[in-house]
């Protein structure tokens, strides 16, 4: 499955990237939500229990504010810690198209082996006849 969506993640088709625009758009919130709410704090606790959205790095001395936006007021920051945010947000994201697009892929797949046979084309006339000669002396 990771081979796939490798495969899925690096493809250029046009018809994976309309499925991402629309897919992305819809469950923003959730996903935002999920990993703001749910991932980041268990995260967050990990690395020391702090809110992982304030992890950043002052770029000047004058910055020593505690929280990220009361460090932007006081000269530039390196906010890994948003970033990092965005980047599983993005990955969440990624994922769940993929699992859509392979649940798509895999009913075309089933749909695709599911068509009825086309019916066998009728034997040459000599075949048939030689069939035919076989059945009656068969029955002697």
């Amino acid at each position: 499955m990771l081979k796939e969506f490798q495969e899925f993640i690096s493809k250029g088709n046009v018809m994976d990237l309309a499925v991402g625009v629309i897919i992305g758009a819809a469950f923003s919130k959730i996903v935002t939500s999920l990993v703001d709410d749910i991932i980041m704090p268990i995260v967050g606790a990990i690395f020391g229990g702090l809110d992982f959205n304030n992890y950043f790095f002052g770029l000047s001395s004058a910055v020593n504010a505690p929280t990220l936006d009361a460090a932007k007021g006081q000269g530039a920051v390196l906010a890994y810690g948003s970033f990092i945010t965005v980047a599983l947000n993005f990955l969440i994201m990624a994922f769940i198209i993929f699992l859509m697009v392979k649940a798509v892929n895999d009913l075309r797949r089933r749909l695709e082996t599911e068509k009825p046979a086309a019916p066998a084309a009728p034997p040459p006339a000599d075949v048939a006849l030689l069939t035919e000669i076989r059945d009656l002396l068969a029955k002697r």
